[in-house]
């Protein structure tokens, strides 16, 4: 298990590196990946706010550049996932509890020498492709070429 004595050292240099990473074109989705604060957020907060385990934040900030890289290099996605989810939108400056469809893409690889699942997200048909997470040492299964249903194992909400 990690020393969790330079966590703050670690996360404070991680985001910068994560601020400072530009959008990178996926070559399995033909598409921009962003790397919102969102993302960044989802690796330290679990789907219900409260906070991830320190030693997997920090497992996940070690391993945040390999994901960059293999969102850049990968031209196949293993996992695929749709669903509907609520959110809070503002419309005519109230906000209100709107559906809109969300779509999970997963990309799983060994890169320099790590076994990692990158999971990039879009919310509606006209939002940004955007990193949501990386979990490290995934488990895969036999069903990967399946894009209509679901095949990620866990909630990629909270993983």
């Amino acid at each position: 298990m990690d020393d969790i004595s330079n966590y703050e050292a670690l996360r404070d240099d991680t985001q910068k590196f994560y601020n400072n990473a530009h959008p990178v074109m996926s070559p399995a989705l033909n598409e921009y990946v962003h790397f919102t604060a969102e993302g960044f957020n989802h690796i330290i907060f679990k789907g219900s706010r409260s906070e991830q385990e320190r030693p997997s934040q920090m497992m996940r900030f070690k391993l945040l550049p390999r994901a960059i890289k293999l969102v850049g290099l990968s031209t196949t996605y293993q996992e695929y996932e749709e669903t509907i989810k609520e959110f809070w939108v503002k419309s005519h400056k109230h906000k209100v509890l709107k559906s809109k469809p969300v779509k999970y893409w997963g990309i799983i690889a060994i890169i320099d020498g790590r076994k990692i699942k990158v999971i990039l997200r879009k919310i509606g048909d006209s939002g940004q492709l955007h990193f949501w997470s990386i979990v490290p040492a995934w488990t895969t299964n036999k069903y990967r070429d399946t894009k209509f249903v679901s095949t990620m194992k866990g909630n990629p909400d909270e993983d």
